[in-house]
């Protein structure tokens, strides 16, 4: 399989929800010297949530994308509300402690009702929808499902013959339901969050890309024509940060996942795909995952590697991919196709913390499972600018491991990682 670099630029990718956004986007680059509170640098779900919880509190926040509000990741996913915060909170008990974990897991349900008070809050359009179907194709998958339900009621077992009144497929063996976890246009949240943020008083800026960070007590941003100075800086940048900070580049694995979109199906095609209107995963490392838009778009997506590359032919492969859940629509017409990365950390779980001896805080690393945990972490962000440093500190405690390998290395040991996970997903 051939690879190749993103061909991004410093607008929105050419994907369904760029296509169906209420509003482009035109903030005001950066052009001269301000200064605020809170400088909140990163126009995703991280920093747009962020400076949502801040202004809420009374703050004077300058939020600053170096593309525009949504670009990255949050503009790109799968759009799927899925609770839990990280990867497995007790592997961190030997430094969190029982309470820690305790906290952390309870983060893991209080992300998604953020998502769903914030959206009635501000009345936000972004084709909120709740269900959500974990599907399996090895007895493997089912035996997990049954333990996870001993200690989740909300979790809905499902033999094969009943996940087919919800996803009209023969290649899966059985799954589980949830009504509790959902999915929206990822793009309209941010984009809504970041409108709410704004009527409460915070400056937003695009195409303002920082060049140099000032540490200490009153950090600030750069940009060639500008700067923003603040009590606290907050690094929402995750898998697009680049080098701009090196202790967070060598914890970040940027990461690619690749989406298409099909035209709207009909009726007869709904029937014999996706008879309930829900978000839909598999149990692979390498997964699948997919759900109809608002307009009854099959938006299907996965083809995740560590490469940071993407396939030249991705497209073709994804229909290839979709082709094997849904034969019926081996043929149907291709509307958009696009990709992104997001940031993977070594231990799957968000890497919260401060810069050493500065007030410039940063959060990274969601692993591929951001929408709603970016929604807890902005609300954790906040109350540690506010004073109560209670679940930052919890998080902070978790080492925060580099990539083995370093810059020259680390890609090449993580694809064959991978491989290994593929071939484990196949037996």
């Amino acid at each position: 399989m051939f690879l190749k670099a993103t061909a991004d630029t410093k607008e929105h990718a050419p994907s369904y929800y760029a296509a169906t956004a209420n509003w482009q986007t035109d903030y005001p680059q950066l052009e001269n010297d301000i200064d605020v509170d809170v400088v909140v640098v990163g126009g995703g779900f991280s920093g747009v949530a962020t400076t949502v919880e801040l202004c809420e509190r009374g703050y004077n926040v300058a939020l600053i994308e170096s593309n525009r509000i949504g670009w990255g990741a949050s503009g790109r996913n799968g759009g799927q509300i899925i609770g839990g915060y990280g990867q497995d909170p007790s592997a961190f008990r030997s430094t969190i402690g029982e309470e820690g974990v305790d906290v952390v897991e309870k983060m893991g349900v209080e992300c998604v009702e953020i998502i769903k008070a914030r959206i009635e809050k501000y009345n936000i359009d972004c084709d909120l929808k709740w269900g959500y179907c974990e599907v399996g194709l090895k007895k493997r998958h089912l035996k997990a499902y049954r333990e996870w339900a001993k200690e989740d009621s909300a979790i809905e077992l499902l033999n094969r013959d009943e996940l087919k009144g919800y996803i009209n497929s023969d290649i899966y063996i059985g799954g589980y339901y949830r009504k509790d976890w959902g999915h929206i246009q990822p793009l309209n949240l941010c984009i809504g969050e970041a409108r709410a943020a704004e009527s409460m008083g915070a400056k937003i800026f695009e195409q303002s890309e920082i060049i140099n960070i000032t540490y200490g007590d009153h950090p600030a941003v750069h940009t060639d024509k500008g700067s923003i100075k603040g009590n606290h800086v907050i690094l929402c940048g995750n898998a697009y940060m680049s080098n701009l900070v090196p202790y967070l580049d060598a914890r970040v694995l940027p990461a690619t996942s690749c989406i298409i979109a099909t035209e709207p199906l009909s009726r007869d095609q709904i029937a014999q795909t996706m008879v309930r209107d829900v978000a839909v995963c598999d149990s692979r490392t390498a997964l699948d995952y997919y759900r109809l838009s608002a307009d009854k778009r099959l938006l299907f997506g996965g083809l995740s590697n560590y490469s940071g590359l993407e396939p030249v032919n991705f497209e073709a492969v994804m229909r290839s991919k979709m082709a094997k859940v849904f034969p019926s629509l081996k043929d149907i017409r291709i509307d958009y196709s696009w990709s992104g990365k997001m940031g993977i950390s070594v231990r799957r779980m968000p890497q919260i913390g401060r810069i050493k001896g500065s007030n410039v805080l940063y959060i990274s690393g969601y692993s591929g499972h951001g929408v709603a945990p970016t929604h807890m972490t902005g609300r954790i962000l906040a109350e540690a600018v506010d004073g109560n440093t209670h679940r930052f500190d919890i998080m902070d405690k978790m080492f925060h491991m580099p990539w083995p390998g370093g810059k020259l290395l680390r890609r090449p040991a993580m694809a064959v990682g991978m491989m290994w996970y593929k071939t484990l997903d196949a037996l």
